[in-house]
């Protein structure tokens, strides 16, 4: 029997009473409050208010299209029902829209964030990311987080002018740290901001030190967790890695369903008109009993880790020379410049400093982080056309 709780009906009568006398707590991100770079741009109308352009422009980023075939956990799978990170976004958004409307956010504010978290991610999810930081650590000194590089993505690579609060909320999403309280920290400018980010880059404990910068940016990070975690399970029973039933019901269920709306539900009952977002001891602990469960159940499965270790690990550690070669050789003629390089400057967005005057290891990274899994396989295969590693990928009729 599924389990879904509802909200009090005290709570439950005091919001429809105050969104009907529209006497709620204002705590929502004022959109005449926001901050860009360039604040002479990207005015705000009555059909594009400032958060809705950040939202289009973030849709409209090049690398959007990428998210469809990026890997969210399983990677080795030909397998249309096993999530890739293009759902995951849809979900976090959808999520957080609904704890947000609940709570009269700011929903624009909220789905640029969620639009945006993870565009910067690398192929082969969290064990790309882990091998190209290896990388770029062991060459140049500095630290590769998907976060600090989906600001990256839309703030230099692509350099949109973006507004703060959404680059904010972006960069201190990490999905991998639960917390039962979220209060928000603001920023004033972007100067802070920018000794936040390259202290990231300096050592990946800063990461875990950010804080979002509004109250949408809290309810962002809490629902990328809400997101992934019965969705995972249900993906990893797809790809018989484990079945359903093996995790333990707790206080928010087991099934994705449970988790989504349960979660939901003790948020909002914790979180209305108050300046934080929060779950009870109860949900929170339940919460992170069900993370472990999915990190000692699939996340560290060894069939996993052994297919990661002994293909896209050798592979990416070769791709990384071969490109960083072709780039300070000058090998015009290489994808480092005619795939990406010449893509990228097709933009056409206006720079102080021309992109290819970046640090060769960065633009290595840049390049990596933004391949999709196919591409990836693909331009190893062409660089190294006699090599033996591949990927070999399980079908729908193993």
């Amino acid at each position: 029997m599924l389990y879904y709780e509802n909200l009090s009906e005290e709570l439950a009568e005091n919001m429809r009473l105050e969104k009907t006398e529209n006497s709620f707590v204002r705590l929502s991100c004022d959109e005449k409050n926001v901050i860009r770079r360039n604040p002479d741009k990207d005015k705000a109308n009555i059909i594009r208010t400032a958060f809705i352009r950040d939202c289009d422009k973030i849709i409209h980023c090049p690398f959007y299209n990428r998210y469809a075939d990026k890997t969210q956990v399983f990677s080795f799978y030909k397998n249309d029902d096993i999530s890739r990170r293009a759902l995951h976004v849809q979900l976090v958004s959808r999520i957080a829209r609904t704890i947000g409307k609940a709570l009269n956010l700011n929903l624009d504010l909220i789905e640029a964030i969620a639009l945006g978290h993870d565009i910067g991610h690398t192929p082969f999810g969290h064990a790309g990311e882990k091998i190209l930081d290896e990388l770029y650590f062991a060459h140049a000194g500095r630290h590769f987080s998907h976060n600090i590089h989906s600001v990256r993505v839309l703030d230099s690579i692509f350099p949109y002018n973006i507004s703060l609060q959404t680059l904010s909320g972006i960069a201190a999403h990490d999905g991998e740290i639960e917390k039962s309280e979220y209060r928000p920290s603001p920023l004033d400018d972007f100067t802070e901001f920018d000794r936040q980010i390259e202290g990231c880059y300096i050592s990946k404990e800063n990461v875990r030190k950010l804080v979002p910068s509004t109250l949408e940016g809290c309810v962002m990070r809490i629902s990328d967790i809400i997101a992934y975690l019965g969705k995972d399970r249900q993906d990893a029973a797809r790809a018989k890695i484990i079945g359903e039933d093996e995790f333990e019901k707790s206080a928010i269920g087991s099934t994705n369903a449970e988790f989504i709306n349960n979660l939901i539900v003790n948020i909002v009952e914790n979180s209305y008109g108050k300046p934080y977002i929060k779950m009870d001891e109860t949900h929170f602990e339940a919460l992170k009993k069900a993370k472990a469960d999915n990190y000692r159940l699939i996340y560290n499965d060894e069939r996993i880790k052994t297919a990661v270790n002994g293909t896209v690990k050798p592979m990416m550690e070769k791709l990384y020379d071969r490109l960083l070669d072709d780039l300070k050789s000058q090998n015009h003629d290489s994808p480092i410049f005619t795939h990406h390089i010449k893509y990228v400057n097709k933009a056409h967005y206006e720079r102080t400093v021309p992109y290819e005057q970046t640090p060769p290891d960065q633009i290595v990274v840049d390049y990596i982080a933004g391949m999709t899994d196919d591409y990836f396989v693909d331009l190893y295969a062409h660089l190294f056309k006699d090599d033996e590693l591949k990927i070999n990928y399980i079908g729908y009729f193993r």
